[in-house]
């Protein structure tokens, strides 16, 4: 199964409000897992992700949205899924 994480909007009109969602690519309606929320409209952004989950998905090759992978790269969770993948666990 190919899967994605990518960003789901939300919230009114003018005012998004973000889901991080795990889904699969060939049917991108459905929703296998979601990871957090993101809000850019706050000031600081506010981000709500369950890290874990997320390093697990990417270890097993779940492939991120460029925005996705940017949050992703700040927040170090490639770097810890590139950790797991290396030391050859199974999440």
């Amino acid at each position: 199964m190919a899967t994605i994480i990518k960003l789901i909007r939300r919230g009114k009109v003018h005012k998004p409000f973000w889901h991080i969602v795990v889904t699969d690519s060939r049917a991108p309606k459905g929703c296998i897992e979601q990871l957090g929320t993101y809000d850019n409209l706050k000031k600081p952004v506010k981000l709500e992700l369950d890290a874990e989950k997320a390093a697990v998905w990417v270890s097993r090759g779940a492939q991120p949205t460029v925005t996705v992978r940017r949050i992703f790269l700040k927040q170090g969770i490639l770097k810890k899924a590139a950790e797991l993948k290396g030391a050859g666990l199974k999440p």
